[in-house]
Formats: C-alpha cells, structure tokens, sequence
C-alpha cells in the first residue's frame, strides 16, 4: 500500500523558507529562494498526497479529477473552504487572480475541496448555490465528510495547498491575505517543473455549471427593504450585482448596476456594484453595502446619482477606522440601517462588518457613538467588535467579540435602543445597546465565548434555542417581536426578546420552493433578509437560493410569489413611478418547446392578428403573483416591428389572446420571420407547487408586393 504524507511533514520544511523569504531584499532573491527549495524537494518521494476519494460529486467538471490520471502534470492549489466562511470569500479573489494569469494549458489547475462547518453546507445543491454566487469557475468536489482534511491535516478555513505535478506537496498557506506568496510559491513551481519537463498542457474537462441555466429574474437576492411611508422595496439582486427598486405591487421603479461587476459611481444607468448584500431605503434615498467591493454606496433616486460613502474598493484589514469615508478601507460589509448617535436624526449609517468582526458607523452628519468620541460629519469608524471571531458579550463594545456579523436591525424605542445582530458564524442574536454600547446575547450559540459549533434547530429560550447561520434580522415595533432569517436552517424564526424565547414561524427545515397551505408546510432556501412592512401585517423575506422574494402574510399566514415583473428599466430615464417601463425579455429556456408555423402569406399595409390559445397543465391556474406575459421579435428584421407592441400581459388563459402585427407599406424584406414567445406563471390549484411554463412560435411570412389592407389571421395554439 502506498505510504502518503500530510502537512505535518511540510511545515518544518517550508517554515525554513519562510524565514528566508522575510530576509530577502528583492523578487529575484525571493524567487530563487523558493526554486532551491523545490530542488530540494524534488527528492523526498514521501510527500505524495492521497488521491481523492472515488464517488465524490464534483461541480464545473464533465466528470470526477484525479491526481493521478487528469491532474498528473499539472501544478494544482487546492482550496480547503467552506461557503460560510468569510475568509474563504476574501480568498476567492486571489485565486481569480492567479487563474488569470496561468491557465490549465499552462499547467495551473485551481480545485476548490468544500469541507463543510454546518451540516446544511454537505449538500451538494447548497454547495453548487455556492459556486454559483461567488462565481467560481474553477473545478470543485464536494468531500462532505472531509476526509482528504483530515488525512492532510488540515486545521482551519481557509488553507490553500500546493501541489506538484505528481501530486506531492510543495506548500501551505493558512488563512487569507497571502496574495504575494500565493502567486511567487506557483509561478516558481510552474517555471521549476516546466524546465523538467514534468508539466502537461492537457484540458482537464471543465464545464461550468452556471452554463446549463435558464435566465432568472432575480439571482440570489442577498436583501430586502422596505420605506414605510412610500411602500417601495429595495431589492440586493446580488448575483446580478444590481438593485432594484420596485413598487408594493412589484412594478420596477429603478434597476440600477447590473450590466457587470464592478465599482463606478455617477449616473443611475452607468453606476456598477458588486455582489451589493445590505440595503436600506428611504424616501429617495437608498444604502447599500456593496459587499464585494468592500464599499458603501449611496443611491440618490431624486438627482438620479450613485456615490461612495465609504471604502477604497480594496479589502482593508483596519479594525479601529477614524479616516473619513473614501480614505477609509473596510472590510466585506453585509448589512447596513440608518440611525442616530448622539445628533440629528437619521446621522449615521450602521454597517454590518462580517470581514472585520465588527459593527461600524459612518457619520452622516456630526454625532458622537455611546462610551465614544464625537464624530465629524463624513467619519467612518469602528463601534463594537474587537476583531476576533468570537461570541464574547461584554459591557465595553470594543471588547466584546462577534462571528460574523451578517444582519441587523433597528429598535431605537426604549426599552430598547439597540441594534439586533445576526450573528452568523457563532449562529446568535446578539444585541447592541445605543445607549451604553453593552452587547448582550439573546438567543442562540452557548455560553462559551469561543465555541462557534453551537449550532442547531431548536426552539426554546436563550441558549437553549439553537439556530443555524442566521444571516438576517427584521423588527417589528407594533409587536416588540424580532423576525430572524434562520439561513441554513431554511426557516424563518420569530422571537421575543423580552423573554428570550425563539420559536419556528415558517419553514419546514427542507431547502425547497414549496408554496404550501400554511407558513410550516412551505419552504425556503437559504434565506438571507427579510423586512417588516404594511404595520407588522407582511414580512417580505429574500429567499435567496431559490432566486426569489416572498411575502409572509402574519393574518392569514400564507406564503405567497412577490410579484416582480420581467420589467426592467432604464434608470437613467426614469424619474418618477409612472414613467412606462420596457419589459426586457429572458432567454427561453433550452427545454423550451420551439413550434413552427407554415408560411403565411401577407401583403403591405396588411395586419397580422395572431390568436393565442394555450392550455396550462390540468389542475393548475395562472399565478397572479407573478404576471405571465409574452413577447413578439423578428430577429434581423426589427423594421417590421418598429413602433409596435413587442409585448404584453397575459392575465386570461379561457379564450384566445389576439395580438397583432402590422406589415409596413414599404417592407425593406419579402421573407422575415416573426417569433412569439410566451412565460406562463402558474401553481397547482388546490395550493403548492408553482412553476414557469415556456413556448415559442416561429411564424414566416411571404409578403406580397401588391400593397392591400385588412387583416389576416393566424391561430396559435399549444398545450402545455
């Protein structure tokens, strides 16, 4: 049997290095450091590592990797994360890096080996959610029991190991913040084993995952909230790097980002943001924590502007700040809502810090923070939180330690006056007091400041209560209950934090999309925000991995489809909310039926009335929540359609819906083609499953050149 080694065996080796590198004056002395130590390396046949385990499920690959057989001659990192883990985000971006620059041709591969914390992290559909949010695109293997972990001895998240091309072991980096050694440790390796001539510029059968999907309208939606007076919602559609504001009827006022990720502020049309999580509205103003850009943003509905209030656009590591917003370098913010400290109403911005461990605030207006200094108007600065993961309470906020911190929400009455944290990673509700700066727990975790394990599904009081990686926090006044995002649970949890009892509100625990008769028999995936609106009366819950938002109705305890339309609109030129909106149109699905009509002749001058029959699937009816429409296109021939509906609703299925075409005086082609498409929104009838039906006419013409008038008509008809 083949003898295999694990870190223990290279850390005395490479802690040698690593002390020569800090000696080292130059890149070339650097760089000659690490090729002598690969030399000597080159010998020590016993740090080959085990391959990894057969019947594996892996993500962005045609089929499962093997050290042994794809990956033999190549130089492979191997990234020991979990999706939880907010050092493991902040590693992605070196790795995005790296890929950049060296190719699988080259004789780089990345292999992402998800080792899950929470029990909710194993499954494969969580993980591959994962992949798709944060974008990653090199292979990934699920190894849900950690085996090649533990047989590596790899002891925390995230750990990158570098592998040589006959899979032995070259070098660890534990942590994040290792760019420059990440990239200096492989492209010595790929230089070293090149002139071996050990490197092979084979593909290795990468097929992303994300390829395979249909167009959603929202993707991963991070949170939601609300403006009390004016009713609109704003939306984080983070994985469209965008966000939406929309009316309480679902109507979309502004979409503002979204064309790519990036960092630009200026107009509402041109402004770019980057996986955007926390937002906050109101009146025409909307906050955003532009999470990673490790930036907050300020929209400005009324002037149609969008600026940086803090941040640099690089990931900071400062755990005190002071600096004014621009010049102040933060860390993956998550969350943020608008309060007062010691001034003004509504002068300071709180930020939810999860890359830092901490709470911040950005002074709006000149204030003062409790057992703090004054603020100028512009300060961005720490408020609680030292810095160390940890779920320590403590009555002095800069010795109190938070996991995390990924949700928050405002009480400013007495006997409040707090902020409520969602605490993800040590899977509490803590609370922040506004008067003393005390942070006190509330539900969840156990009493060891240093356990972040104590985690699980259970109803109950204080400690005894167990969630799991919670990640939003909403509360309602009229009530005095706080309403929690219990995230990997998929459950939406309420508590009383007067008595301290936290109890299941809606869920069943299972990560599905599931419209049932009551809040326990429908489901959710991942929820990671949620807003209190109409009085206490609805609770709008971002339900992120199922790429929607829901409407929790606490009177008639339903779950119902938040109604967003397709409609998505150029904020550049929109000003107010009864400016027309242009419905921009999703691709069809590839499973999408495509049925051909015989040629229709037609003449100049002439309309088309095309009569559209469908038939939805029996024992279903049209969801009124989510608008069925269809839409009409003539590709590479746009003329026949200028100035003409190219779309509409479709809101009665019990007689045919006749839409027309007209065909110009002067066709500029005899033969175009006409495609109308068609999304159908409906759910089973007696309650339940909802689902999204697609179809697709092509309709040929042949244009006469006698110009005549009148109609001619063509019927339409499908089943689905």
């Amino acid at each position: 049997m083949a003898s295999y080694s694990s870190l223990s065996a290279l850390f005395p080796l490479q802690s040698q290095l690593d002390c020569e590198l800090d000696d080292a004056a130059t890149p070339e002395e650097k760089e000659k450091l690490v090729l002598q130590y690969l030399r000597k390396l080159d010998g020590k046949e016993e740090l080959r590592v085990p391959d990894f385990e057969p019947g594996l499920e892996w993500l962005n690959t045609e089929g499962p990797l093997s050290l042994q057989k794809e990956l033999a001659g190549k130089v492979v990192v191997l990234d020991f994360f979990t999706y939880c883990c907010i050092n493991c985000i902040h590693l992605l971006p070196d790795l995005h890096q790296l890929e950049q620059l060296h190719t699988v041709k080259d004789g780089l591969v990345v292999v992402g080996v998800h080792s899950a914390k929470f029990p909710n992290e194993k499954a494969l559909q969580n993980v591959r959610s994962a992949v798709l949010r944060y974008s990653i695109t090199h292979p990934v293997v699920n190894d849900s029991d950690a085996r090649l972990w533990q047989e590596l001895e790899v002891a925390c998240w995230p750990t990158l190991v570098i592998l040589g091309p006959r899979g032995n072991l070259l070098f660890s980096l534990v942590g994040e913040g290792h760019r420059e050694s990440l990239l200096l440790f492989t492209v010595a390796a790929l230089k070293h084993y090149k002139e071996q001539g050990l490197l092979r510029d084979h593909a290795v059968g990468i097929k992303l995952y994300r390829d395979s999907l249909p167009p959603s309208i929202l993707s991963f939606p991070g949170k939601v909230a609300v403006d009390p007076n004016s009713k609109k919602l704003a939306i984080a559609d983070t994985g469209h790097h965008r966000v939406l504001v929309v009316s309480n009827t679902g109507n979309v006022l502004h979409s503002v980002g979204g064309s790519k990720s990036g960092w630009k502020d200026g107009s509402l049309s041109e402004a770019l943001f980057s996986s955007p999580q926390g937002v906050f509205i109101k009146g025409d103003t909307v906050f955003v924590a532009d999470t990673e850009n490790h930036l907050i943003r300020k929209i400005d509905l009324s002037k149609g502007r969008v600026t940086t209030l803090a941040g640099i656009g690089q990931q900071g590591t400062d755990k005190e700040g002071g600096a004014m917003g621009p010049q102040q370098p933060i860390s993956s913010p998550w969350d943020v809502v608008l309060g007062s400290a010691g001034g003004m109403e509504d002068n300071v911005l709180w930020i939810a810090m999860a890359g830092t461990h901490q709470i911040w605030a950005v002074f709006l207006e000149d204030g003062k923070l409790p057992k703090g200094s004054e603020y100028g108007k512009g300060t961005c600065v720490r408020f609680a939180g030292s810095g160390n993961e940890e779920n320590r309470n403590n009555a002095y906020p800069h010795k109190a330690g938070l996991a995390q911190p990924s949700g928050l929400a405002l009480a400013p009455s007495q006997p409040w006056n707090c902020l409520f944290i969602a605490d993800s990673e040590s899977s509490t509700i803590r609370s922040l007091s506004l008067s003393d700066g005390a942070v006190k727990h509330v539900v969840g975790g156990e009493r060891d400041p240093l356990n972040l394990f104590a985690f699980g599904d259970v109803d109950g009081k204080g400690v005894d209560a167990k969630l799991q990686h919670p990640l939003g926090v909403a509360w309602d006044a009229s009530s005095s209950l706080l309403y929690v995002t219990d995230s990997y649970n998929h459950k939406i949890k309420v508590v009383d934090p007067k008595t301290k009892q936290c109890r299941v509100l809606a869920g069943t625990g299972e990560p599905s999309d599931v419209f049932g008769p009551g809040f326990t028999e429908s489901s959710f995936n991942e929820p990671g925000g949620l807003c209190v609106a109409e009085g206490g009366k609805l609770l709008y819950v971002a339900d992120t991995n199922n790429h929607h938002i829901k409407v929790l109705d606490l009177e008639t305890k339903k779950v119902s489809l938040f109604p967003i339309s397709v409609e998505e609109v150029d904020a550049l030129h929109v000003t107010t909310a009864s400016t027309t909106a242009v419905r921009k149109v999703p691709k069809l699905p590839k499973s999408a039926p495509v049925l051909s009509m015989t040629a229709l002749p037609v003449s100049a001058g002439q309309d088309i009335s095309m009569n559209l029959s469908l038939t939805l699937p029996a024992g279903t009816k049209l969801t009124k929540e989510a608008p069925s429409f269809w839409s009409l296109s003539a590709e590479g021939n746009e003329w026949l359609l200028e100035g003409q509906a190219v779309t509409g609703d479709i809101a009665n299925l019990s007689q045919p819906l006749s839409i027309t075409c007209s065909v110009p005086a002067q066709p500029q082609s005899t033969e175009p083609v006409l495609t109308l498409s068609t999304w159908v929104y409906c759910c089973l009838s007696e309650g339940g499953a909802c689902m999204m039906k697609v179809a697709s006419f092509t309709q040929p013409l042949l244009i006469g050149s006698e110009r005549k008038s009148g109609t001619v008509a063509v019927m339409l008809t499908h089943a689905f």
